[in-house]
């Protein structure tokens, strides 16, 4: 059972957590919550640069529940939903809004500076009684036995400090701690981009219930994403083909400016734009992990981002890890309260997470593909398939709905789609399986990279 006289001084908890992004501190919060002594360990210090900025619908419902959305609110500005543009369909604009999902009770998100974002949520934790801490940076983990984990970290001060747990729960990141030391870590090759992106002013947005939406806009190089923020800031980035960043010889920023102007609609919208700071790129860093928790019986957990990481940019990022983060909260209770559950509910979480990233990973692996850009900007409503996809635009893959059904339906329809305009369907496979080049050619420092690593760690 939980024991509620655990202090801040103590060198024995029921939780340790490594990472205080939003996976970590939802996690941390709902188990502080249920009694458990909870300690979380974030290696860096709050704020910090971090893309991701376009929140979904059903990540709404969580921040409420951790007691944090009115604050989230505050720094956010409401997005009712999506538009795609392209300039190969006579349609070439299409809104899709959260309204029209199959569950109607959810009609808006929230764009967010991310900094500010993170912050919120691990300040709050304190609210709960985690025991949270910056700058303290994990670098030995051991299990000593199917009962306990012993962690090793350096503090802010610099001291060496041993703590002791009944489960660990690794929600590092990209920088995957335990599954890096396990040598669970595997590289996707399944989804070949990279990212340019900045922070930007004066750059036209759109009128009324509209301004606060995300716009795409695809390319014959990838695509664009536009995410307007509160104090006139918007998020700008491209997201490119491997071959195309192969030509790169020249500055991150110049190259970020040669790209826009390849899309006139782009560059229309930022004809009068100031960068807010520096133009930043990251390369193809996807991967996934072959285990997800002990399978010997060893009391861990990877959440978030320290599990598996589908794309750098796609909406779904914050919905995975704060989703993430609550499942695991309710798993990691019922084992500890119950030890002879033994795996069962590390197994369910498991079932139930990779679903949602087989979804998620569906539609971002092809979202450049003709045959996916066809059926955005020409969406039907048949069978609900419409809004069974704005469903998933919504992050609305944990609950039980109906949506997996028409879910299936419009996989078929894209595979139809897909072969019957096949020579260009097939052209544009053979783009997404290419190698990604290494991007950071052109005077860029390690530095950079390491930096680029970090702006989108969870």
């Amino acid at each position: 059972m939980p024991n509620s006289a655990t202090t801040a001084s103590s060198n024995k908890y029921d939780i340790v957590i490594i990472g205080g992004g939003p996976a970590g501190t939802t996690a941390a919060s709902l188990l502080a919550h249920k009694g458990w002594d909870v300690l979380l360990l974030e290696k860096d210090s709050h704020p910090r640069f971090h893309i991701g900025e376009s929140l979904l619908p059903m990540t709404l419902p969580i921040l409420d529940e951790l007691g944090v959305l009115d604050k989230i609110n505050a720094i956010g500005i409401p997005k009712y939903g999506a538009e795609f543009n392209s300039s190969t369909h006579s349609n070439s604009k299409e809104t899709f809004y959260f309204s029209d999902a199959w569950d109607k009770s959810h009609p808006s998100a929230l764009e967010v500076v991310r900094s500010k974002f993170d912050e919120i949520l691990f300040r709050n934790t304190a609210s709960f009684n985690v025991d949270a801490r910056e700058n303290c940076k994990v670098i030995a983990i051991d299990f000593p036995d199917s009962q306990s984990t012993e962690l090793n970290f350096i503090d802010e001060s610099g001291e060496h400090r041993l703590v002791s747990a009944k489960f660990l729960i690794d929600a590092s990141g990209r920088e995957t701690f335990l599954s890096k030391k396990l040598k669970l870590k595997q590289k996707s090759k399944k989804h070949n981009t990279a990212a340019i992106f900045g922070h930007f002013t004066n750059v036209e947005r759109r009128e009324g219930k509209d301004a606060g939406n995300i716009s795409i806009y695809w390319f014959k190089h990838g695509w664009f994403w536009m995410i307007p923020l509160q104090n006139d800031l918007m998020s700008i980035g491209a997201v490119c083909y491997p071959e195309y960043l192969k030509k790169r010889h020249q500055s991150v920023e110049k190259f970020f400016h040669t790209t826009v102007d390849l899309v006139p609609e782009v560059r229309e919208r930022m004809i009068n734009a100031e960068a807010a700071g520096k133009i930043r790129a990251t390369g193809n860093f996807t991967y996934n992990s072959s285990r997800m928790y002990g399978d010997k019986g060893e009391n861990y957990l990877l959440l978030g981002d320290a599990y598996a990481f589908i794309d750098p940019v796609f909406s779904s990022g914050v919905q995975i890890a704060m989703s993430g983060g609550k499942l695991a909260a309710d798993a990691v209770d019922t084992l500890l309260r119950d030890p002879s559950l033994n795996r069962k509910p590390l197994k369910d979480y498991e079932k139930k997470i990779s679903k949602a990233l087989k979804t998620f990973s569906w539609l971002i692996i092809r979202f450049n593909s003709p045959a996916m850009q066809k059926l955005f900007m020409a969406p039907g409503n048949q069978f609900r398939i419409k809004e069974a996809l704005i469903s998933l635009l919504a992050g609305d893959l944990y609950r039980n709905t109906p949506i997996g059904s028409r879910l299936l339906l419009f996989k078929f329809i894209y595979y139809l789609t897909f072969f019957g305009n096949f020579p260009k369907a097939w052209a544009n496979y053979r783009r997404r399986k290419r190698n990604v080049p290494n991007i950071f050619q052109g005077g860029t420092t390690a530095q950079d990279r390491q930096e680029s690593k970090e702006d989108i760690t969870d």
